[in-house]
């Protein structure tokens, strides 16, 4: 199969309406071609192709920054000494300026499916600033790691965030180009808009399930090591508005979570009491880490391993979302008193607090902290969401 970067650089007639036009590059470390050539040194070694600027998102074109709202600089790239603009820096909107070194952009990026991953928040900003000004926007599609399956609430309105582009669920099934094309309509862009597809994806083909095996995972980001962090990112995007270690500052980030003050069997026994149906597709394993950095650094956390990965993986059963509001759940009913949610800027969103912000709403945390709910409630929520979200993305569904 070929990414839309492979299929550009591989037919002429592709880039042909870029002749003679300024193009920019938006794009980060996992913008490489099926060679491991990045995307930015690719396209400037084409003759037909005129590169005048780059843009990166956050974490930065390099993917050097860490944590959330450590913003990268804009710099001269060394090497083709074109400008590299910063869309998670002093601005995370391109502005007029920016806009004015190019002509057409390029947005070649690796997405993991989940509403809260910024990259498609940049993706809407590039949109809205284009319809502005006049500007085309070329999506060069990739894989959607986490597949087609939906999962999560809605985002409710009053909700939108940089890690909120619009009402979506958690899990949106949609690649990056899809995504586009729902933006556009959802938000009535007039905007030129192409979308570069890729050949031979099989979103619903094993053992990938959404990410085709031939191709090498390259980190999107500097805490997303693995296809297995991919899958679960849906939930463990959660674990950034708790207490709990979500397991940065070790080898498998946002695979895990756990504290020193918790029992990880304990809390594994009442997620299988409360609702064992909501742990099928995955392998639940108790373990210790030690953070080197971020929550708990230092400190030896009794901790739960999510394995969506290897035999215990059923790609239609898992349900990632779930998983983690479960386990919030157990430790809510097994520590009532249990200090879990965090309290503190989160995406530049300030009164809020960071789970709500992420759910799209109180409604998750309501359900936790609630000794009377049960699991039913919460799947009375969320089915409806997750059903409406299934029929309204079908017209943007390109494979």
């Amino acid at each position: 199969m070929k990414f839309g970067i492979d299929r550009l650089l591989a037919d002429p007639t592709l880039r042909a309406p870029l002749e003679g036009r300024r193009v920019a590059l938006l794009a980060h470390p996992a913008s490489v071609t099926e060679d491991l050539a990045h995307s930015l040194d690719a396209l400037a070694a084409l003759d037909d192709v005129t590169l005048t600027a780059a843009f990166g998102p956050q974490h930065g074109l390099r993917g050097d920054k860490q944590d959330n709202m450590m913003e990268s600089p804009d710099f001269r790239d060394p090497a083709h000494g074109i400008p590299v603009f910063s869309l998670y820096g002093e601005v995370r909107r391109p502005t007029d300026a920016m806009l004015d070194t190019f002509d057409v952009i390029l947005i070649d990026l690796q997405d993991l499916g989940c509403r809260i991953y910024t990259f498609i928040t940049t993706l809407l900003y590039v949109l809205e600033a284009a319809a502005t000004h006049g500007k085309e926007v070329w999506v060069l599609d990739r894989p959607n790691p986490a597949g087609r399956p939906v999962e999560g609430l809605t985002l409710r309105t009053g909700w939108e965030s940089f890690v909120g582009a619009g009402p979506m669920p958690m899990r949106h099934g949609l690649t990056l180009g899809e995504l586009g094309l729902w933006f556009i309509d959802h938000y009535k862009l007039d905007v030129a808009y192409r979308l570069i597809e890729m050949d031979g994806y099989q979103p619903d083909a094993a053992p990938g399930f959404g990410w085709p095996q031939e191709r090498l995972w390259i980190n999107p980001s500097p805490n997303a090591p693995n296809l297995n962090m991919a899958r679960a990112y849906a939930g463990t995007v959660m674990l950034e508005g708790a207490t709990l270690s979500e397991g940065r500052g070790t080898t498998r980030p946002l695979e895990l979570f756990g504290a020193p003050d918790i029992d990880a069997r304990a809390i594994i026994g009442e997620m299988q009491n409360l609702a064992p149906q909501w742990l099928q597709g995955c392998k639940l394993r108790d373990c210790w880490f030690e953070p080197t950095f971020h929550k708990h650094v230092g400190r030896l956390c009794s901790g739960v391993h999510i394995h969506a990965e290897g035999a215990f993986y059923d790609h239609h059963a898992f349900k990632p979302w779930r998983v983690q509001a479960l386990a919030f759940k157990a430790i809510r009913r097994l520590y009532p008193d249990y200090d879990l949610w965090r309290d503190f800027p989160y995406e530049y969103e300030f009164g809020k607090l960071p789970i709500d912000v992420i759910n799209g709403s109180p409604l998750l945390r309501e359900w936790v902290d609630d000794p009377a709910t049960a699991p039913a409630e919460l799947d009375a929520l969320t089915l409806p969401d997750e059903q409406a979200w299934d029929v309204e993305r079908r017209p943007f569904l390109r494979y």
